[in-house]
């Protein structure tokens, strides 16, 4: 008799190369790498069976790092790449790892496309709003005043809101946590892989050499409880210390206001509740901004749609059914012409 024994679970190591981690040392970049290598072991993933494809920058390293197939590609270029081998490899789990510069720079065209497409890839964007892997100067997500080796005057620039952009390609699922969060991350990458369909998880993190503490009005310790909104499909927007702080929707104006719940009259009854198919409450959440209001953390925005390969395949797969094709007929049919 034959005893079936089931495969040892994955751990965490399991999905960690043998590489020497390279990265500043305090970079958010660690912290990252960590919640997807854990990650990957809580949703079962398999390293024989997942790709991870990069650009660019100082993120781009991700491929090297991780126990499983990977492309280190070139700038931008990465979700183009990776559409190529889902349409080829359509079974595969695959990741895309990309930074502010990389993908909203010279790979802004190839994002936007991608997520206007729908391809069933798990982008995740790391976002410091600098360029760190060539020294500093700033990136499409720098904030106007931005001091760097290519605006040591300030940026004039008015910055891309990565989320945003995401939203205004159609992308269907939209995230955004914070680099030091490494379980809200893992629930966030979990929720990125089931969704069928290209998800974009904004990661906010901090480049301790050349951006330091640009987050610290929502990250740092004394600010974070008050600053952080935490999203949940169905829940009331409500945070804060004492969790007495909402958002509540100004029907005069049609715009977004923070309350106080015990003041003028407000209760919980007041305050939104999130709807992650919303899309116009996902436009109005992504455009918020410490310290007027809290950074909307969480999934935003998810509503499932159709993926690119899927059609493509349905559409070959309704060709072949009309059986062997004729290249010769082909090659003559439609618009012909005779040179004499």
């Amino acid at each position: 008799m034959n005893v079936q024994t089931p495969p040892a679970k994955l751990t965490a190591k399991d999905f960690a190369s043998d590489q020497e981690v390279r990265w500043c040392p305090g970079c958010g970049d660690y912290a990252i790498l960590k919640a997807v290598q854990m990650s990957l072991a809580n949703i079962g993933s398999k390293p024989e069976n997942t790709v991870f494809v990069s650009g660019i920058g100082c993120s781009s390293r991700f491929p090297y790092y991780m126990a499983t197939y990977g492309f280190h590609t070139i700038h931008g270029r990465a979700p183009a790449v990776a559409t190529g081998l889902k349409l080829a490899r359509p079974e595969l789990d695959i990741w895309v790892v990309t930074g502010d510069g990389d993908a909203l720079s010279i790979g802004g065209n190839h994002l936007f496309h991608v997520l206007r497409r729908n391809v069933d890839l798990n982008i995740l964007l790391f976002n410091n709003e600098i360029y760190g892997l060539t020294k500093g100067q700033y990136s499409p997500t720098s904030r106007v005043g931005q001091k760097s080796p290519s605006t040591p005057l300030g940026s004039v620039d008015s910055p891309a809101n990565a989320c945003q952009f995401a939203l205004g390609a159609n992308a269907r699922f939209i995230a955004r946590g914070i680099d030091i969060q490494a379980k809200q991350l893992g629930e966030l990458f979990a929720r990125a892989h089931a969704h069928k369909g290209a998800s974009f998880v904004e990661i906010v993190q901090n480049c301790i050499v050349y951006n330091d503490g640009v987050f610290d009005d929502f990250v740092a310790k004394e600010f974070a409880a008050d600053r952080q909104l935490h999203v949940v499909h169905g829940q009331p927007m409500i945070y804060g210390k004492a969790k007495n702080k909402g958002l509540r929707l100004n029907t005069k104006t049609l715009t977004l206001e923070e309350v106080t719940i015990g003041e003028n009259g407000v209760t919980v009854d007041d305050l939104l509740v999130h709807d992650e198919k919303n899309r116009m409450l996902a436009m109005m959440l992504t455009g918020l901004k410490p310290p007027a209001f809290p950074e909307v953390l969480g999934v935003i925005y998810c509503d499932p749609a159709t993926s690119y390969e899927s059609a493509v395949i349905a559409q070959e797969d309704a060709v072949k059914a009309k059986g062997p094709g004729d290249l010769d007929k082909l090659m003559r049919a439609g618009n012909t012409w005779q040179v004499s």
